[in-house]
């Protein structure tokens, strides 16, 4: 990553399951009770990662989106955090769903993605287990964090922050890889070029 990479992520995830209170606490470090939930937002933010800042644009998805404008959300993302809420099965079975989709138009990338079981502080209406969200977590290759917009730090995963700055370091891992790459496959061309230049000569 440059010293000031720009980085686009885009949060999904069903309409009420906090996706703008996660966004906030975040960007902010608080907790906002009221907000219209049918918004769409985009916020720019600026997060030093292991000593490298890093430039990012956030897109709060409102959740109650149409196909179309989820795959112009998911064209424009780098990398995505899938939400649901754990008192609120319907929501957890969105998920795959929605990964079903982000597949589909990022194919044939394995794209940068944290899922994140919100509101760990209601407990008591917990209707999707921990282990539940670690196994789909698992069968989407990505990784899992349990917490709390509303009471930070709750929770098996960790904080909130530490889900998005895992989801940056994910997609920096994969820059760094399609660098490698892609500077490898130039190499190959341009010692094609020359083994046809000298054959050429030779013969």
């Amino acid at each position: 990553m440059a010293k000031s990479a720009e980085v686009k992520l885009a949060v999904f995830g069903r309409a009420g399951v906090g996706k703008s209170a996660l966004v906030v606490r975040f960007l902010t470090k608080r907790f906002i009770w009221e907000y219209d939930p049918t918004l769409e937002s985009t916020y720019r933010h600026q997060a030093v990662i292991d000593d490298e800042t890093v430039s990012m644009e956030i897109l709060d998805t409102a959740g109650q989106e149409d196909v179309l404008q989820k795959e112009a959300h998911m064209r424009w993302g780098d990398g995505f955090i899938i939400v649901y809420d754990i008192t609120d099965r319907g929501s957890f079975e969105d998920v795959a769903p929605l990964k079903g989709l982000l597949d589909e138009v990022k194919r044939p990338k394995h794209v940068p993605l944290v899922l994140l079981g919100n509101k760990a502080d209601l407990d008591l209406g917990r209707q999707v287990a921990t282990e539940e969200g670690e196994r789909l977590a698992a069968d989407m290759a990505c990784a899992f964090y349990e917490c709390s917009a509303c009471a930070d730090r709750v929770g098996s995963g960790g904080g909130v922050a530490e889900a998005f700055h895992e989801l940056l370091r994910e997609i920096r891992r994969r820059r760094a890889v399609q660098g490698k790459t892609r500077r490898r496959s130039s190499t190959t061309h341009v010692k094609q070029a020359i083994n046809k230049m000298l054959t050429k000569i030779s013969s």
